[in-house]
């Protein structure tokens, strides 16, 4: 099994990275929380790697800290819940404050995650509340140099399974009102709180 991978970043989109290490490029799933910390294409990165293997496929899971493959793992244990879900929740709120809502069993909040109903949520705060890591400090934010912040978190709607007419107007709403964040993270958080109505 693959458990960490260190090579250069060949590309990088809200739902997936390529990096070639040893003249392979693979092809790895990540979330939204290690998108935007990734470094330009071309730099050198370093990903924790969860290798999710099936009958009919080899999957590779992406994350640039402990904390995230931790709670990929924790999440892929509970009933119902595969690494799509797993995924969309990790990239619907932070690692750290995901540790903290299910430690508060704040079923309320975690329900406000794409992808998480209130059975699903009360099933995380039921089976992982116990089974917690110690530490939980979020990744802070970190600028993202170029790009067009609103295409990305566009894209990383889609991703995630929002029509894009109702992403659209979310991000608009947001940047009309707020500005334009210095992060694309600050941003996505923002318009996912606007469509979390």
């Amino acid at each position: 099994m693959i458990a960490l991978l260190r090579g250069v970043l060949l590309e990088k989109h809200p739902n997936q990275a390529i990096v070639e290490a040893g003249g392979v490029g693979y092809d790895i799933t990540i979330p939204i929380s290690t998108f935007t910390h990734l470094p330009d294409p071309g730099a050198e990165v370093r990903l924790r790697i969860h290798t999710h293997v099936r009958e009919d496929a080899l999957q590779l899971f992406g994350f640039l800290t402990p904390l995230e493959l931790t709670m990929f793992e924790r999440l892929l244990s509970v009933q119902g819940i595969g690494p799509k879900v797993a995924l969309s929740v990790l990239s619907g709120i932070e690692p750290g404050d995901l540790v903290r809502a299910i430690r508060n069993s704040d079923v309320a909040r975690l329900v406000k995650i794409p992808g998480v109903g209130r059975k699903t949520g009360e099933r995380l705060v039921l089976e992982l509340k116990d089974r917690l890591p110690d530490t939980a400090a979020p990744i802070d934010d970190v600028p993202v140099e170029g790009g067009d912040l609103r295409d990305d978190v566009l894209s990383a709607l889609g991703n995630l399974g929002y029509q894009r007419s109702a992403a659209e107007k979310s991000v608009d709403r947001v940047l009309k009102t707020n500005g334009a964040p210095a992060t694309f993270e600050a941003l996505l958080r923002d318009v996912l709180k606007v469509m979390a109505g």
